[in-house]
C-alpha cells in the first residue's frame, strides 16, 4: 500500500467535508461572477495547486485577483495584479462568516465583492450569509483529502496526455465537489433533459451539448457513504452499463448511472496509478466502442516529458 495515498474516509470528516465543498463553492462563485463565459462551464471551475485549490487569475476592475485554499496552512489567500495580498485562516465557524470574510478579502484587494450567494447542486441549501450553523474543521482531515486530491489530479492529468480530440484541462467543479476530465466525441449530442437539482438547466444543456465520457473522483456524498472514481458517457450508449470494464472492484451503480470504483481498493492496491488508469482506460474504451467514436483519429499515445508529438 502506497503511503502517499491516504485514508480519507468519508463518514468520519463528513461534516467538515461539507464546510469545505461551501467554502469551494464561494471561491469558485467569485470566478463565476467575473469571468466571460467558456464552453461547458469550465470558467468557473477550481484547480488543484501544489498547496490546495485556486481559482487562477479573476479578471476584476482594471486588473486581475486570484483566490486559493490553502489546505497545507488552512488558510484563504487573495492576491492581487496590484500588488496586495491577504489571508485569513481555516477553522472552526460558520458559512456566513466565511462568506463576509471573502467579501471583505476581495473588497481589500480592490476587487468587486459580489457573487451569488446561493449554492448550487446542494438541495436544501441555506444561501451563505444566512447559514450561521456551527461547521467544525478537522485540519488533519483536510490535509489528507489534498494529498488524495495530489495523487489523483497527477494520474487523470497523465491519462488526458493520450487524447488528441476536445478535452477539458483537469479540474474541480466546485458545484458537486467532484475533480473531473472529459474526453469529447466531436458530435452534438441530444438535448439534455436537465432537471439536476440546485443547477439551471441551461447550463446543463450547454455543459451535455456535445458526447463525452467523463471521469472524475469525489470525497462521498449524495447517498455514496465513500471517495469514489465514477466514469459515465453522455449520451449513455446501448450495453454501456453491462460492459465489462476494469478493475475487478468497478461496478455499474443504475441510479447514478455511471461506473463506480471505491477510492479505498486504488488506495490498497499493490501499484495505486496502474489501478486506476485500468479503470480510466477501460470505462473511457467502453464508451468509445459502444458509442461508435472515431477512436483513430481520437487517440494517441500517453505524452513522454520533452517529447514533441510526432506530426
Amino acid at each position: 500500500m502506497s503511503s502517499s495515498w491516504p485514508e480519507i474516509p468519508y463518514t468520519a470528516w463528513r461534516e467538515t467535508c461539507a464546510a469545505l465543498h461551501l467554502y469551494a463553492q464561494i471561491l469558485g462563485k467569485y470566478r463565476l461572477a467575473h469571468t466571460p463565459w467558456l464552453n461547458h462551464s469550465w470558467h468557473a471551475t477550481l484547480y488543484v495547486t501544489a498547496s490546495g485549490l485556486i481559482t487562477s487569475p479573476v479578471p476584476d476592475g482594471s486588473g486581475a485577483i486570484d483566490l486559493a485554499l490553502d489546505l497545507i496552512d488552512h488558510v484563504v489567500i487573495g492576491r492581487a495584479s496590484n500588488g496586495r495580498t491577504a489571508r485569513f485562516g481555516l477553522r472552526p465557524g460558520t458559512v456566513a462568516d466565511f462568506h463576509r470574510q471573502t467579501l471583505e478579502l476581495i473588497t481589500f484587494l480592490g476587487g468587486t465583492a459580489e457573487l451569488d450567494p446561493h449554492p448550487n447542486e446542494i438541495p436544501g441549501a441555506i444561501p451563505f450569509p444566512e447559514d450561521h450553523a456551527p461547521r467544525p474543521y478537522d485540519s488533519d482531515a483536510v490535509r489528507r483529502f489534498f494529498e488524495a486530491l495530489v495523487q489523483v489530479e497527477r494520474v487523470f492529468r497523465e491519462f488526458r496526455t493520450s487524447f488528441l480530440g476536445k478535452a477539458t484541462p483537469v479540474h474541480l467543479f466546485w458545484g458537486s465537489f467532484d475533480l473531473a476530465v472529459t474526453r469529447f466525441s466531436g458530435r452534438p449530442a441530444p438535448r439534455h433533459p436537465g432537471g439536476v437539482p440546485g443547477l439551471p438547466d441551461a447550463v446543463t444543456r450547454e455543459a451535455y451539448s456535445h458526447e463525452v465520457s467523463s471521469a472524475g473522483f469525489w470525497p462521498g456524498g449524495s447517498g455514496v457513504e465513500f471517495a469514489a472514481f465514477y466514469s459515465y458517457a453522455y449520451p449513455s450508449p446501448e450495453g454501456f452499463a453491462q460492459a465489462k470494464v476494469r478493475p475487478a472492484a468497478a461496478s455499474f451503480d443504475g441510479k447514478l448511472g455511471e461506473f463506480l470504483l471505491p477510492y479505498d481498493a486504488v488506495r490498497k492496491a499493490r501499484d495505486p496509478r496502474a489501478e486506476l488508469m485500468e479503470f480510466l482506460r477501460s470505462t473511457y474504451e467502453a464508451a468509445a466502442e459502444l458509442g461508435r467514436w472515431d477512436r483513430g483519429a481520437l487517440e494517441c499515445a500517453p505524452g513522454q516529458p520533452g517529447r514533441p508529438r510526432l506530426v
